[in-house]
């Protein structure tokens, strides 16, 4: 049984692994700004925790969650993400702190106060995108949102090197497209070619062996462009 933090649950990705880490027998601490898709479900193993990732204080309920009731984390999932769609002579400084609050600074912050808590052999992944691959096709629009999944990219290859001695293991997924809400709000009528359970699955899998083969890579997730 392993203990299993994951971003971003309310929908998507995040909610379907959830519940595939929980039918599993492990215990699974979700975090998102809405509770209600997961707390309808009424997993034994699943505990769900409302929290706005761009607030320190958010991210201090994890915490304390974790001093008081599992004490360690082997897998720390960071699935939470936001994109903004805009052409970039209209991005706003705002839409830029926005996109890099949940996909950039929440990713570090959480990872940081989770790390004490987590012991040899332990996994971080962080679900990034194919539009934050060096040379891979950007699409206009993106400016804000490839840009941190860029940049959490670095984040985790400088991680990987900086806790080697402790043997904890720092991957990244880039995901092509997927089909999820987020994708739809973004691209509306676009047709992805897998769906959110899918690559849950996929995810599920890495999670609990990608760290006996990789640390500090970046695995690019995609059957098509994007």
């Amino acid at each position: 049984m392993k203990h299993i933090i994951i971003t971003g649950t309310s929908r998507g990705i995040g909610f379907e692994l959830a519940q595939q880490f929980a039918n599993k027998g492990h215990k699974v601490l979700a975090l998102s700004r809405n509770t209600t898709p997961l707390d309808t479900i009424k997993h034994q193993n699943i505990t769900t925790i409302s929290v706005d990732l761009s607030n320190s204080q958010g991210i201090k309920k994890a915490i304390d969650f974790i001093k008081t009731d599992w004490k360690k984390v082997d897998i720390l999932i960071n699935n939470a993400g936001k994109l903004i769609n805009k052409p970039f002579n209209e991005l706003t400084t705002t839409d830029f702190e926005e996109v890099y609050k949940v996909n950039v600074f929440a990713v570090a912050e959480l990872t940081k106060n989770v790390l004490p808590f987590m012991q040899k052999g332990s996994h971080v992944i962080t679900v990034s995108s194919m539009g934050g691959i060096q040379g891979s096709m950007k699409f206009p629009g993106l400016a804000a949102y490839s840009s941190a999944k860029g940049a959490v990219i670095t984040l985790s290859e400088l991680l990987a090197e900086e806790y080697k001695e402790q043997q904890i293991a720092f991957n990244v997924l880039a995901l092509g497209a997927v089909q999820t809400e987020m994708l739809e709000e973004a691209f509306p009528g676009y047709i992805a070619p897998l769906s959110a359970k899918e690559m849950a699955n996929y995810i599920f899998d890495f999670s609990l062996t990608g760290n006996k083969f990789y640390n500090g890579k970046v695995l690019q997730v995609s059957s098509s462009t994007p």
